[in-house]
């Protein structure tokens, strides 16, 4: 088992190793001048006053150094926890602003993420010996898991919030309100958490219960379900191997989905105008803040990693074929 969790941590290393450096690539390969970009929302008249203040932020940043220099320093600050400076929100630093949309990113993919497996593969195992079910799971199941999750946020946008008015279509809770313990506060950011978490979650959804149905039903036609049934096994018990045979290629289908949902959340919540990271990530590009982009990034990379890493561990416990491996390997 050391070893196969040895191999996993080196797997991960390298590849949070080459994320973070194409996270480091990436916003300095966009078009334009952040620091231009900067110094003309200040508004200056006087061409010596632009230049000079161009020139101070350029030092201050640290691109007026060579690429490999920057790179290295990007490294170093990164070691020691620096994420650096937000050009669009200078002077805050950039792990500042990250903390504040953490908790709404995070509230909605837990759920979504939990909620939709768990129901996903519970409902798809009940349709499979359901014909009603089923016929009406299937395509429903079908549209649902081909829908983008922007477009699906927009419908529900627009039906729930515009045209029914139920749900509010824009932030993280009423703009005439500061955020506080009171239940009031409470009850709006939960009124604008449900529209963008019921996105994500249909969407997931549709694609865990297409997934388990089909495992269900080769489950059920394998030669043990056969043998046991042959045996005067109850259903029950030959439905209940079934499952748990069939929930073992759902948790690998999980670690293969985090990073389609962590990017269908981030779409989300710009449909919504939410809060999050997603909203963040929009800001950054539209006011070319490296620091803020790279921190972002890195959060996401770090965030989807652990949970692959999370995944690995719960498969070695639930499958003992995998520990059986393990022992013959040692």
């Amino acid at each position: 088992m050391r070893r196969y969790f040895g191999r996993k941590l080196l797997i991960y290393g390298l590849t949070f190793f080459a994320a973070v450096t194409i996270n480091w690539l990436i916003p300095r390969l966009m078009p334009g001048d952040p620091v231009a970009s900067m110094v003309s929302r200040a508004n200056l008249a006087q061409p010596e006053a632009v230049a000079a203040m161009q020139a101070y932020y350029t030092g201050l940043f640290g691109l007026d150094l060579p690429a490999w220099q920057q790179y290295l320093n990007f490294w170093g600050a990164l070691l020691r926890g620096d994420l650096g400076i937000s050009i669009w929100l200078f002077p805050t630093p950039v792990a500042d602003v990250i903390t504040r949309a953490v908790p709404y990113t995070l509230g909605l993919l837990v759920p979504a993420i939990l909620l939709s497996w768990w129901a996903g593969n519970r409902f798809g195992a009940f349709a499979a010996r359901r014909r009603l079910l089923d016929n009406t799971v299937l395509p429903v199941g079908y549209i649902l898991t081909a829908t983008p999750y922007m477009w699906l946020a927009i419908l529900l946008a627009w039906g729930l919030g515009i045209v029914a008015g139920v749900f509010p279509v824009a932030g993280g809770y009423s703009y005439a309100m500061r955020p506080n313990l009171s239940w009031e506060f409470v009850g709006s950011l939960a009124l604008h958490w449900f529209l963008p978490f019921l996105s994500l979650f249909l969407v997931a959804f549709g694609g865990w219960a297409i997934g388990m149905r089909n495992m269900i039903i080769y489950e059920l036609e394998a030669d043990y379900s056969a043998y046991l049934s042959a045996l005067g096994a109850p259903q029950r018990l030959i439905r209940r191997y079934a499952f748990r045979n069939a929930v073992l290629p759902q948790i690998t289908g999980l670690a293969l989905q985090l990073g389609v949902l962590v990017a269908g959340a981030l779409v989300t919540e710009v449909v919504f105008s939410y809060p999050g990271l997603g909203s963040l990530i929009l800001k950054a590009i539209q006011n070319q803040d490296f620091f803020l982009l790279q921190g972002v990034f890195l959060f996401i990379v770090i965030g989807v990693l652990v949970a692959n890493f999370v995944i690995d561990i719960v498969y070695v416990l639930v499958d003992p074929r995998t520990r059986a491996g393990m022992g013959a390997e040692a």
